[in-house]
């Protein structure tokens, strides 16, 4: 091989290889927190198809959500901003109709948008302008839409599944009294009965995954991205409408083969606000300026190791229950919780709603755990937590003088924060 060849094939080599489009698949499971799956270390609950994913791709341990309410965080999802900023910040409301979210941004890179059960919030799904969309999320829905689709152009697919949002099934296979209760909870047989109700449900949304999970290699191929994750942790006190880690805190794998190693980790710090813009980078686009999620198209692709240092969170309310706006800032150290209203009593559709949706245990805490009642019900105006020490974040250490220098600081950054996004605090004003 002469040199002009050498010359020319290294020149060639140099010039960036124009990437195929990339099918991108995400499954969106309902409630459901990182705790209660097999691949962070949970014993007592089965999630397979949750194994699979991590042993084919990446567990990232450090994903959260924006808000652990539905409609706030499945709209920062989709419009790649926090709820002061898309409008949505009660459960149920709508972001602004001006805001440009994920469909508008994946059609302009030449991409059909098509979805699948509960991706949005309910009925709000015809808001976001996908190609496609079915209220039906299974796989046989799923399938049956694949089969007939005419469109050459590359597919961006969300399949959102209702499982392990409440009524959680009356039958289940679980042993009640072979479970572990959280040490946030109050051990009563009612809360063990529930949770062996709740873990079937998370046992059938793992079900669900698979089954798209299985679809998608078929349909789609080896080269394609597959992620999934929840919008929030679980209808649990602590966890939904709350931001402690059980409320915030998700399950979040990607599988890419070829790209991604299987087995892989990742403590990379997210937020799910960061996945439109990493939506827009794989697909050929630049993610826009002003956005506040940040692609994590390079941790996906190995060539970062580091995203965030923090993540903030928010929450206001849930129409007329759960008015208890909350805000806070977590590091991979420390949780600072700010109640915007310590005054009043934190309620939710646990301990305000139904028997199925959690008066059915609750009344048993009510009984045998007056401190844990307590606690749920009124809260200080400031928390602070050591998130390595106390996981649970069960002890407040906000008073403690010891830990001045963090609250005064992650004081700060949430002060700051707050009034650059532009947040009000309780958006009703009242």
């Amino acid at each position: 091989m002469n040199a002009k060849t050498l010359a020319l094939l290294a020149l060639l080599s140099a010039v960036p290889q124009e990437r195929a489009p990339l099918p991108i698949v995400l499954f969106l499971s309902d409630d459901h927190g990182q705790g209660d799956a097999t691949p962070y270390g949970a014993k007592d609950v089965r999630t397979p198809n949750m194994e699979r994913l991590a042993a084919a791709g990446m567990t990232f341990t450090h994903a959260f959500a924006p808000s652990p309410s539905c409609a706030p965080c499945r709209a920062s999802l989709l419009t790649g901003l926090m709820p002061a900023r898309h409008g949505a910040h009660v459960n149920h409301a709508q972001p602004k109709p001006e805001t440009k979210k994920l469909p508008a941004h994946l059609k302009e890179l030449g991409y059909e948008v098509a979805a699948f059960g509960k991706v949005a919030h309910y009925n709000q799904d015809k808001l976001y302008g996908f190609d496609h969309y079915d209220k039906d999320g299974s796989a046989a829905t799923v399938r049956a839409w694949l089969a007939t689709r005419a469109s050459t152009k590359p597919l961006l697919l969300i399949v959102g599944t209702h499982q392990p949002h409440v009524p959680w099934p009356e039958e289940t296979a679980y042993d009640p009294a072979a479970l572990t209760v959280p040490p946030s909870h109050v051990d009563t047989p009612e809360t063990r009965a529930f949770r062996a109700r709740y873990y079937a449900d998370v046992t059938i949304a793992d079900a669900d995954l698979g089954a798209i999970y299985d679809l998608a290699r078929e349909k789609l191929g080896p080269n394609h991205l597959f992620l999934h994750t929840s919008d929030h942790g679980s209808q649990w006190p602590f966890g939904k409408w709350n931001l402690y880690d059980a409320g915030t805190r998700v399950p979040f794998f990607a599988v890419w083969p070829g790209v991604i190693p299987p087995g892989s980790r990742s403590d990379a710090m997210l937020s799910l606000v960061d996945l439109l813009p990493t939506f827009v980078e794989l697909a050929g686009g630049k993610p826009p300026e002003g956005l506040d999620g940040r692609s994590i198209a390079g941790i996906l692709r190995g060539e970062k190791k580091e995203h965030r240092d923090r993540i903030f969170t928010t929450h206001s309310r849930d129409g007329n229950m759960n008015v208890y706006p909350i805000r806070s800032v977590r590091t991979r150290e420390w949780k600072y919780i700010r109640n915007l209203k310590p005054d009043a009593e934190h309620t939710t559709h646990i301990d305000k709603a139904r028997a199925r949706d959690g008066v059915g245990y609750f009344t048993s805490w009510e009984r045998d755990g007056k401190a844990v009642v307590a606690r749920y019900h009124r809260r200080p105006a400031e928390e602070l937590y050591d998130v390595r020490s106390d996981p649970h974040e069960l002890r407040n250490l906000a008073a403690d003088p010891a830990h001045a220098e963090a609250l005064v600081r992650l004081r700060a950054e949430l002060d700051a924060w707050m009034k650059e996004q532009g947040d009000p605090g309780d958006p009703s004003g009242k």
